[in-house]
């Protein structure tokens, strides 16, 4: 269906549609390079182009069209689902969507087996994802069933009033509950990592105890993100000397050959229901090899207490 809007202002291209069509200007972006966007009948090139008055702007909505996916041989727990929206909980090292350098099954893939009805706003091999989580992080995830629940769901993540708590295994015990606010930019010598960086992008995490192991090494946390930067929780705990349990990427130096994947997990997720307009709290089950060694190596009474969503929302009523 396309959708053509007359021009009535002098305005950069990207934000007159981000504005009629209620997305992002990243979202803009995309559609521009599928093609999808149109000047008085000419494809738009460039997301900056100045509009004229009494031009015609044309936005095709892409069609969804189901390639042939890859042989899937894993599943995904669905925690919520209607006719707007799924929360899943994401396997670890499992790709959220397809890319070049991916050659495996991506969640993407899953999706399309499942022949579940899909916004489009993202681009032909993102159907769904509002967001993303990093390969090798577990735990709950949103997938957008329509363009009107993925585009309120995307204002949520802009203005914050939708996220999520992460629960971490780290490597040495934090000193007290913390807040890091420290901008954070691309490693100048290792493009697959994120670094502290001064003239980066500002993020804030907060970061609060929940349980010491027994020997006293190692520590579960919960982080809550306060801004969305790639790596950010990653970053932020290696520049307070921590690093989660497995993730050899930013210098944990553990038995790696024993930990076949870090030990993050987006253990509950916040948002407003993008059409019912109630609040929606979603609490994603830890997978079994995080729970195994947490049962392994600390008390498991005492964390049964503490991992509820009541409990996890509640360490962070007083930060801001």
């Amino acid at each position: 269906m396309n959708k053509t809007f007359d021009v009535d202002a002098i305005i950069r291209l990207d934000k007159f549609l981000a504005e009629k069509l209620n997305v992002s200007r990243n979202q803009i972006e995309n559609a521009i390079k599928a093609e999808l966007v149109f000047i008085d009948n000419i494809i738009a090139k460039k997301s900056g182009t100045m509009l004229k008055l009494g031009q015609v702007v044309t936005f095709h909505e892409p069609q969804i069209t189901i390639s042939e996916p890859q042989q899937i041989d894993f599943d995904v727990d669905i925690l919520f689902e209607d006719d707007d929206l799924m929360i899943l909980n994401k396997p670890y090292n499992l790709t959220v969507h397809p890319a070049p350098s991916v050659k495996e099954s991506t969640l993407v893939d899953w999706l399309k087996t499942k022949n579940i009805s899909l916004s489009t706003l993202s681009g032909e091999e993102r159907h769904g994802i509002v967001h993303r989580l990093d390969k090798g992080t577990s735990g709950a995830i949103a997938i957008a069933k329509n363009n009107l629940s993925h585009q309120n769901l995307s204002s949520q993540l802009e203005d914050k009033s939708m996220g999520r708590y992460y629960l971490a295994i780290i490597d040495l015990p934090l000193k007290e509950n913390c807040i890091v606010e420290k901008n954070i930019g691309r490693n100048q010598h290792n493009r697959l990592k994120m670094d502290i960086n001064q003239n980066g992008r500002y993020a804030k995490t907060a970061f609060t105890k929940i349980s010491t192991s027994k020997n006293g090494k190692f520590e579960l946390i919960v982080a809550k993100l306060f801004t969305g930067r790639t790596h950010q929780i990653r970053v932020h705990l290696k520049s307070l000397h921590r690093h989660i349990i497995g993730d050899s990427l930013y210098g944990f130096k553990g038995e790696i050959n024993k930990i076949d994947r870090i030990f993050l997990h987006a253990y509950c997720m916040y948002l407003e229901h993008p059409t019912k307009k109630v609040r929606l709290e979603c609490e994603a089950p830890l997978k079994e090899d995080m729970f195994n060694f947490l049962n392994n190596n600390f008390d498991m009474e005492d964390i049964s207490e503490k991992l509820n969503k009541n409990f996890i929302i509640g360490c962070f009523n007083s930060i801001s």
